[in-house]
């Protein structure tokens, strides 16, 4: 039977892009793999506390620590929902990073026990910042990932990047609906398509 580790971290519980499109990866893992394990944390409705100077002296020995990267590591597959907060990250999700990520144990060691762990990345934004726009060197979500999943974790990291998400809010961006629209239903096509993926990937 296998695990999905699903971490959601954006602060609105509706109407919330990432979320969205991680449930329409959770859905269609399920109906694809209906044996399978969905584990769920919800960043914003239960915060970790951010890393102190104890949970790291004492590193996987610290129980919430030790709890998360057993967590982690009995996963088959990692979904993670990232929307750009700032041009980063939610400070959640740093904190989740922080405490799961234990040097010596999960990460800088030739065999991390994480290492080609499919995760999947939902990197929702409002506007858009891919090569070639205005904002490109403002993305720091899948660049910070991407680095510190497979450099650190040694995990097999994927996006999904639903972009213009405040399109529909913002006067001033009402002519890129289109394109929100556009984004949003081929972010959903590729959750469905990704979960399904893995699941028969772990169903073999």
């Amino acid at each position: 039977m296998a695990t999905l580790l699903h971490i959601d971290s954006a602060v609105f519980p509706q109407g919330s892009a990432s979320r969205d499109i991680t449930a329409a990866f959770v859905q269609a893992w399920q109906e694809q793999h209906p044996e399978g394990k969905v584990v769920y944390r919800d960043l914003a409705a239960e915060p970790l506390p951010h890393l102190d100077f104890a949970a790291v002296s004492a590193g996987v020995d610290d129980a919430l620590r030790a709890e998360l990267a057993a967590e982690l590591e009995a996963a088959d597959a990692v979904l993670i929902g990232a929307p750009m907060y700032n041009f980063t990250i939610p400070s959640t999700l740093k904190a989740w990073l922080d405490q799961v990520i234990v040097v010596g144990h999960n990460a800088g060691v030739p065999d991390s026990p994480v290492a080609g762990t499919p995760v999947t990345v939902v990197a929702s934004r409002g506007g858009s910042y891919a090569p070639g726009t205005p904002r490109e060197d403002f993305e720091f979500v899948q660049n910070y990932m991407e680095k510190v999943l497979t450099g650190m974790l040694g995990a097999e990291v994927d996006f999904i990047v639903p972009e213009l998400t405040l399109a529909h809010s913002r006067p001033e961006m009402a002519e890129l609906i289109p394109l929100a629209e556009a984004s949003r239903t081929k972010s959903l096509d590729e959750a469905s398509e990704k979960a399904k993926a893995l699941a028969v990937r772990f169903a073999a």
